[in-house]
């Protein structure tokens, strides 16, 4: 049986994930590139085979995502800019765009978030990772071969939220509306 159709929130849901996993995954940032220009579904990568059980999925309600994408947009008009045809424009208006945005985005989140990194050496140490680490928080990449312990270089130290600071939504709020439309009279 094929797969639902994702709702709108849903969608709106796996676009802000996939935004932030294409930035800290140059693997899959590539794999989605070759997707998007028609390559061949062959030349994507598979995933390596499954080595523990899957849990099953839950169903989370979007609206901390939507409410996390109205921030964004709110502190650094991140929809506008992403949304935004910039091919016409100079690749130095681009940039000082960029800036903003990405100033914004700072500030919407250590607003609310409270970051560390999942692990505290430098990118581009070599660590071994011990049998029974957290595959959630590490994921292997290379030549997977055998079982741990590993030894590899990390390539990007990843990010753990240590706490989260969202306001409050109030009663019968539409979290859709990630941003009024606005009209100047």
């Amino acid at each position: 049986m094929a797969d639902p159709k994702p709702s709108l929130p849903g969608r709106i849901s796996l676009a802000f994930g996939t935004f932030f996993a294409i930035l800290g995954n140059a693997d899959l940032a590539s794999s989605i590139r070759r997707l998007r220009t028609g390559a061949a579904a062959e030349s994507v990568p598979e995933a390596p085979p499954e080595t523990a059980p899957v849990s099953p999925l839950r169903e989370v309600a979007p609206d901390a995502a939507l409410q996390l994408l109205a921030l964004l947009q709110r502190e650094a008009r991140l929809v506008d800019f992403v949304e935004e045809d910039i091919a016409a424009y100079a690749d130095a208006d681009v940039g000082a765009a960029a800036r903003l945005v990405h100033d914004g985005c700072r500030k919407a989140l250590r607003e609310h978030f409270s970051l560390e990194p999942v692990r505290h050496e430098n990118e581009g140490d070599r660590i071994s990772l011990p049998a029974g680490f957290d595959a959630a928080a590490i994921r292997v990449s290379g030549n997977v071969v055998g079982q741990p312990p590993f030894a590899g270089q990390l390539t990007h130290r990843g990010w753990r939220v240590a706490a989260s600071r969202l306001p409050s939504l109030s009663q019968g709020h539409d979290s859709t509306i990630i941003a009024p439309a606005e009209v100047e009279l």
